[in-house]
């Protein structure tokens, strides 16, 4: 059975069954700067081929102070040879030197080259083997440290916009992690300097991967509106208290979403129309709600509470206040029920990105 993850044209695929069984260290990706590991390989390549000419070099300059027991002199395969069972240490002996010089070059020239290229040997092979623990130690340590961090299921382009959101109001890169299936995607998401977790969203033992316990929010941005169910419940459950935003494509599972946990449901279909229609009718004002929707331009929508001057709670004088929300509900800024406002308020406001 197979579902995608990602929120909306993106490729990213996520498959039933898979990823809860996989090591830690794969499942979680730290971002890193980018490498070229062939590039990498490639230099060490060079460098020891470049050792084993060198070794050669020494041996046909000095070849009339060596011995073959096959007779004769030696030539430019011979000194590869020599060079090549030199830097293995195997040493069988054929080719010897025999004159002071050429053991004297042996010493001071051919035994460096040779250490040299045993601690490019045994480097690399150490790199090799060492890298799998440094990345579990990392992995490890960042699950015991991050708390109140966000967690986006699904990194398409909804989530992408989400989490380039989240940075713009000031959420730090390290506490943002990304879950998703596909590689490409999750490629990306590291590149972009967030926590990569590979594995299905729906699955208790990947969110816990992503110390789903200490999130303080969950975007779920699947682009299937069954997905984005799964990923709610089971967040939900594992989280009572985290802050769960989910979209959907079908208006009529928005209230699913609800049900299963989500705080806050989008129906992504019914946003793009209603701007579509704002444009088509007044394209200025869907300026201003670019505006209001894109962090740090000149206008933004903010939460604030109530100040008090001279005993009264008022709105601080640099918003302009568009609704209050009382005990769970929405008014309005010209409903008469507001009265005076009080201190458990929360004022939904516009601000100028200036003040």
């Amino acid at each position: 059975m197979g579902t995608n993850l990602v929120g909306d044209e993106s490729v990213s695929t996520m498959r039933f069954g898979r990823g809860s069984a996989r090591d830690p260290v794969d499942l979680v990706r730290l971002p890193s700067s980018p490498r070229a590991p062939l590039a990498a390989i490639g230099r060490r390549i060079g460098f020891a081929l470049g050792l084993l000419v060198f070794i050669a070099m020494v041996v046909l300059i000095g070849r009339n102070g060596y011995t073959d027991s096959a007779g004769g002199e030696l030539g430019l395969i011979d000194a590869l040879y020599y060079a090549s069972v030199t830097v293995t240490t195997t040493g069988y002996g054929d080719i010897s030197a025999v004159t002071p010089s050429t053991r004297l070059a042996a010493l001071l020239l051919i035994t460096p080259a040779r250490i040299l290229f045993l601690i490019l040997v045994v480097g690399t092979t150490v790199e090799v083997l060492t890298e799998r623990s440094r990345t579990l130690l990392q992995t490890q340590q960042w699950r015991r440290t991050v708390n109140h961090h966000h967690l986006i299921c699904g990194y398409g382009s909804t989530g992408r916009a989400a989490a380039r959101a989240l940075v713009a109001q000031g959420v730090k890169m390290s506490e943002i992690a990304v879950v998703d299936i596909d590689e490409q995607a999750l490629a990306l998401a590291s590149q972009d300097g967030f926590i990569a977790i590979t594995g299905n969203a729906s699955k208790v033992s990947v969110l816990k991967q992503a110390a789903i316990d200490r999130v303080e929010s969950v975007v779920v941005t699947p682009n299937r509106d069954d997905t984005a169910v799964l990923i709610t419940l089971t967040a939900r459950e594992l989280n009572p208290d985290a802050r769960i935003v989910a979209t959907v494509r079908d208006r009529e599972n928005l209230h699913l979403l609800r049900q299963s946990g989500a705080d806050s449901a989008i129906d992504q279909a019914a946003a793009v129309g209603r701007l579509v229609g704002i444009a088509t009718r007044t394209p200025q004002a869907l300026d201003v709600i670019d505006d209001l929707l894109e962090a740090g331009a000149d206008l933004e929508i903010v939460e604030v509470a109530p100040i008090v001057i001279d005993g009264v709670h008022v709105a601080p004088a640099h918003v302009r206040v568009l609704e209050v929300v009382r005990d769970g509900r929405r008014l309005a800024f010209d409903n008469p029920k507001i009265g005076v406002l009080r201190p458990d308020d929360r004022l939904m406001a516009v601000s100028s990105a200036t003040s």
